[in-house]
């Protein structure tokens, strides 16, 4: 696993099955996947926008605690999601919310020689924080939880625009077929080196392999549309399922919505 061949097919792969394993647990027997594509949808998006407009700690921490709690009952482990979300999103958005904890003006709870912690700048990073890791959160149940189909017949059904839906879809389809192109080219590579590749070559090989994967992934593309509406594809996503509104989905939905409002008036 040395060479730089070998590691970009394992990272390759390890990708796929990330892709496999989600699917597994979009199909399982767990809490949310009982539940209408239609309530998760709506339910778990006011929650997002609650989070969102929430001006309390404590209700953003609440609700990433049931988040945590939905997941767990979904069969959705916390190593897994913690590898997935939080782990990225605490990478991404505390390397933007550092400077707020020196710049932002306020009481100063420490000194560090020229710079100082302010109270206000903890707050104002620990609300960005909260706030991206619990939407990050709510927005993985919904995609871990349904299949990706799923999703999109129920963002039409709340009249998102179709071009939306359209490119959500093919942007789903064309990353595993992306992932698997570059894993044959990677492998063919592989089967035809002898030995470990000097650093020179393998930047080469990598500059060379996104050219190639570029122009094959345009070619597919305009190949894919007229193949699509050769068979009738205008943009609609059509199911042999139908969504059928049960019981437990109307008390699933007011759960949401008690949540939600709940979490709105204390917030505010």
């Amino acid at each position: 696993m040395s060479g730089y061949i070998e590691r970009t097919i394992a990272s390759l792969v390890a990708a796929s099955e990330r892709a496999a394993i989600a699917e597994q647990v979009a199909f399982s027997e767990g809490a949310l996947q009982r539940v209408d594509p239609r309530v998760k949808v709506a339910g778990l998006f006011a929650l997002i926008v609650v989070v969102a407009a929430s001006r309390r700690l404590s209700v953003i921490a609440a609700l990433f605690v049931i988040a945590a709690i939905l997941a767990a009952a979904s069969h959705v482990r916390m190593r897994r999601l913690a590898g997935w979300v939080w782990l990225p999103v605490l990478f991404f958005t505390g390397a933007i919310a550092l400077p707020a904890i020196f710049l932002t003006p306020g009481h100063a709870v420490a000194s560090l020689g020229i710079t100082a912690i302010t109270e206000q700048g903890l707050r104002a990073a620990a609300f960005l924080i909260g706030r991206a890791e619990t939407a990050s959160t709510l927005s993985a149940l919904l995609v871990l939880t349904t299949p990706w189909p799923w999703v999109l017949k129920a963002l039409r059904i709340f009249r998102c625009p179709m071009i939306v839906v359209a490119i959500l879809g093919m942007t789903y389809r064309y990353i595993f077929v992306i992932l698997q192109t570059a894993l044959e080219m990677f492998e063919a590579r592989q089967s035809r080196t002898v030995g470990v590749l000097p650093p020179s070559e393998r930047r080469r090989l990598a500059s060379s392999a996104a050219g190639v994967l570029l122009s094959k992934s345009v070619q597919m593309s305009g190949e894919v549309h007229q193949a699509m509406r050769s068979r009738g594809f205008r943009g609609e996503i059509h199911l042999l399922q139908d969504f059928r509104a049960r019981a437990t989905d109307w008390c699933w939905l007011a759960g949401f919505g008690l949540v939600a409002a709940a979490s709105l008036w204390y917030g505010r």
